[in-house]
């Protein structure tokens, strides 16, 4: 075993069962883009790819692409990224939120730090604000 472990990325449930998709239909990559980008379900998709039963049904990717044409008026994604490409981007972003927040909220502390021994403020009718 090395001396340095690789992180491992886990890839969230919803991104999971598209890369389970791409490989239970042969789907490129770029198919998995544009079913998601059409809003397909990724667990449905083996109703839509029956055409060996069903002669008159196009192809999976096929199917995708002309969906894809008729709603963009394009034939493929402009960029195309991987799932796994996608989740490293999703996680990279969560963590530059949560880096800016910390930083906000260090920020603050630094700059109204509250005393223990600041009087109660009075309300307009007598008594004080501060609750129990």
């Amino acid at each position: 075993m090395s001396k340095h472990k690789r992180k491992h990325q886990a890839v969230p449930p919803a991104l999971q069962a598209w890369i389970q998709a791409r490989g239970r239909h042969h789907l490129s990559h770029a198919h998995v883009q544009m079913a998601r980008e059409l809003g397909m379900n990724p667990k449905r998709m083996g109703s839509i790819d029956n055409h060996d039963q069903e002669p008159w049904k196009a192809p999976l990717p096929q199917f995708i692409e002309d969906l894809y044409l008729k709603r963009f008026g394009r034939e493929r994604p402009e960029v195309v990224m991987t799932v796994e490409q996608r989740a490293q981007a999703l996680e990279e972003k969560k963590r530059q939120k949560r880096e800016k927040k910390k930083a906000a909220r260090e920020a603050a502390a630094s700059a109204s730090p509250r005393s223990e021994s600041a009087p109660a403020r009075e309300t307009p009718y007598g008594g004080s604000a501060h609750r129990y």
